[in-house]
């Protein structure tokens, strides 16, 4: 997952620099008054999302395979820590059912 946020990061620091570049340059539109960083930023963003969607697919996809893997070994945790408390509170139940 940290390599897809890295992955993900550099390719909106790239795009952010074109961006920069192509603004600054003349062009790309400036933004209004004192907004021009906001709006360089919000360009940048823009532009890198659809990028990354395609660029990261496979990145994207072997995250969310870990991730699940992950979810799933601590649904199986859960689900073994609760049976063994039901066992417990079982046996407890049985040894008051016959004192």
């Amino acid at each position: 997952m940290l390599r897809y946020t890295l992955m993900r990061l550099g390719i909106f620091v790239g795009c952010l620099v074109v961006v920069w570049g192509l603004v600054y340059s003349g062009l790309a539109p400036r933004g209004l008054g004192r907004s021009n960083g906001l709006w360089i930023v919000l360009l940048a963003l823009l532009i890198s999302a659809p990028i990354s969607f395609v660029v990261l697919r496979k990145e994207r996809d072997r995250a969310s395979e870990q991730v699940a893997r992950r979810v799933d070994r601590m649904k199986a945790s859960i689900q073994a820590n609760a049976s063994q408390e039901d066992g417990a509170d079982d046996a407890t139940r049985t040894r008051h059912q016959t004192s």
